[in-house]
């Protein structure tokens, strides 16, 4: 498994007896819901305590991949369409199962003590600009949305040498954070996170909704348990805690 994919348990089963076997529903999630995802669980093992809900956290091509090598993912959020639609043609996902669940915004970000302006992404070429992080556009949503931008303004060609490919968005975010790269395109949602290590230079503009989509995968072993899951995460309850995270509703 790739470093970049983090195994979270989350809240072990509170009043079981030590004969009771819990369900484990694994969630594979893209790297920029890692904080309201953890929150979801958290919320549906409350409500169905003989849970326990393992998050699988990354880049979405990454994470595809390794439910196409057979492991054994339950519900998989990616953070674009172009993803999900290629798990639906390796018949990797139940397709009726498929719901959208929330939007973001593609936004640059520089480190918060930075003294450069920018204000558009031509300003990216400046001299001031070494290098800056973005996901890698093979497997990354947000690489990808952050080159379509790029080549949309016709400056994919003369900012290739300064671009930073990362493992996924929450990479190109530390990167910013540490200073290591003048700037990075992350999500609105993953500039929330660091609000003291980074500020929003700048909205990406973009010709497509970043939508993000949920499923249950074809070879789940806790199928009801995934629709319920999906179930929550469209609930009141669920998108209450995406909003609280930054996120728009779908």
């Amino acid at each position: 498994m790739p470093k970049s994919l983090v195994l979270l348990l989350l809240c072990f089963l509170p009043g079981l007896s030590g004969g009771v076997l819990a369900a484990e529903l694994t969630v594979s999630a893209a790297a920029s819901l890692t904080g309201a995802f953890r929150d979801i669980a958290r919320g549906y093992q409350s409500l169905h305590p003989e849970v326990r809900v393992l998050l699988n956290v990354g880049g979405s091509g990454a994470l595809l991949q390794q439910i196409a090598k057979g492991a054994p993912v339950d519900v998989f959020a990616s953070a674009d369409q172009e993803t999900m639609d290629q798990a639906a043609g390796q018949n990797l996902i139940e397709s009726a199962s498929r719901r959208d669940f929330a939007r973001n915004a593609l936004v640059l970000v520089v480190p918060r003590d930075s003294t450069l302006h920018l204000a558009r992404l031509a300003d990216l070429a400046e001299p001031g600009v070494e290098r800056f992080a973005l996901g890698n556009p093979a497997s990354v949503p947000a690489g990808r949305y952050a080159v379509r931008a790029l080549e949309a303004a016709g400056l994919r060609p003369a900012l290739q040498d300064k671009m930073i490919h990362t493992q996924n968005v929450r990479q190109a975010l530390d990167y910013v954070a540490r200073g290591e790269v003048a700037a990075g395109f992350v999500y609105a949602t993953d500039a929330r996170a660091m609000p003291e290590r980074v500020t929003v230079a700048f909205p990406v503009p973009l010709d497509t909704v970043i939508r993000y989509p949920v499923a249950r995968t074809r070879d789940s072993a806790q199928a009801a348990e995934a629709g319920r899951f999906i179930d929550y995460l469209l609930s009141p309850a669920g998108q209450a805690i995406l909003v609280r995270h930054g996120f728009d509703l779908p």
